[in-house]
């Protein structure tokens, strides 16, 4: 039985004095007074515990600026872009009061509530605690690139490949080229042009696709290893699938495509690279990121130094290689993600070989005779690479 109840009942029932039940239960007069008009206009309902809400809250949000979060978060979304509590925070920060003066900005966690209340914030309970999120992050700008290619999709069903280049440290978008192969010369061209407006970085660190990496296929170094080993620069890659490493530039590949869904669909791959420029200078300038503290990527890369190439140059490549010449009376060689052809002589087919690989200077050995057959240097230019016979008709063969 609730307190209210008792006091009315010890008035009405046994026809007790209000002072003489107020001194009795240890209230006020008055709030035996308040209950006794309560009952009289309410009846039973008077019995029911009452909320202790202020009837007003001054320091609550006004109307105006709970439509405003409201209007953010439907325009955040609509245009594929962070909508979250934090994000909207920042935004409103940025809208000056038509007075004048510092606007007031509700805490986040008012803004969540707003959003939760309106119907905006589903729960996701099967999300692990950010508690038990492990990370690492470059100290210093440039000091780590991150690297993927990742693929979308144009009007017509055609799947293109997007390189995008992310510094570690301040996420920025450093490249973002969608191709419709992405070919070990094109990842070389990407990080030129990357090199050229923000400098060269001290490591660089991907996955172990074809195009970062031959070390999967035995086969030497890839394009881009050459590079960046001639610049002093250290090349790493992740672990066979275990993208967390590199994860960073994978996340940054789940906003981009979040950003890419709520465009008009790109009918070229010259209008997709086009929204992915736009898309790369809003993510790098405007949008405030959550990892940097609601910094901008640029922001972060600007506020201190940049780390540099340690400046060790990897040697000369070496390897040996076993192969077979095939019946056009060649054996195949890939130097920087490209093939060469090594034209041995019809004579040869079948023979069973030792290549000695000493960068671009090859000697090929029978492997069985411990032969000579043939010593070059390779001309990266050329697919197919000529035996150097003398020009002119071939001679005859003599009876």
């Amino acid at each position: 039985m609730s307190m209210a109840r008792l006091v009315i009942t010890a008035v009405t029932i046994e026809g007790r004095s209000k002072s003489e039940v107020a001194r009795d239960y240890g209230v006020s007069r008055v709030w035996v007074q308040k209950l006794l008009h309560r009952f009289d206009a309410e009846g039973e309902a008077a019995f029911e515990p009452r909320s202790r809400r202020p009837h007003t809250s001054p320091q609550a949000v006004d109307a105006d600026t709970e439509d405003a979060i409201i209007r953010l978060r439907k325009e955040l979304s609509k245009q594929g872009l962070d909508a979250g509590a934090e994000t909207i925070a920042a935004h409103l920060a940025r809208q000056a009061p038509p007075g004048g003066g510092r606007p007031a900005i509700p805490a986040v966690s008012t803004i969540w509530r707003i959003l939760s209340r309106r119907g905006f914030v589903r729960p996701q309970p099967q999300k692990r605690p950010r508690s038990s999120w492990k990370s690492f992050c470059a100290e210093q700008p440039n000091e780590r690139w991150q690297a993927d290619i990742t693929h979308w999709q144009l009007a017509d069903g055609s799947e293109i490949s997007i390189l995008n280049i992310v510094d570690d440290h301040s996420r920025a978008c450093l490249g973002s080229h969608a191709r419709r192969n992405t070919t070990g010369s094109d990842v070389v061209a990407s990080f030129r042009k990357a090199f050229t407006r923000w400098g060269i970085p001290a490591k660089v660190l991907s996955d172990n696709g074809a195009v970062f990496t031959a070390k999967q296929r035995g086969e030497g170094r890839v394009a881009l290893e050459a590079e960046l080993g001639v610049l002093g620069v250290r090349f790493d890659h992740s672990r066979p699938y275990h993208p967390q490493t590199c994860g960073k530039v994978e996340r940054f590949h789940q906003t981009q495509k979040k950003w890419l869904a709520a465009q008009p669909p790109a009918t070229t791959i010259r209008a997709l690279q086009g929204q992915l420029d736009r898309f790369a200078a809003y993510y790098n300038t405007t949008r405030p990121h959550r990892a940097i503290g609601r910094r901008t990527p640029a922001q972060a890369y600007a506020d201190r130094p940049k780390a540099i190439p340690t400046g060790i140059k990897i040697p000369a490549h070496y390897r040996v290689r076993n192969d077979t010449i095939d019946s056009g009376g060649t054996v195949t060689l890939r130097h920087n993600s490209r093939l060469h052809h090594i034209g041995l002589g019809a004579a040869t087919r079948g023979t069973h070989v030792t290549l000695l690989i000493d960068d671009l200077h090859i000697r090929v050995i029978g492997r069985d005779t411990g032969q000579l057959i043939r010593e070059l240097i390779l001309d990266p230019t050329r697919d197919y690479q000529p035996r150097g016979l003398p020009p002119g008709p071939p001679k005859k063969a003599t009876k």
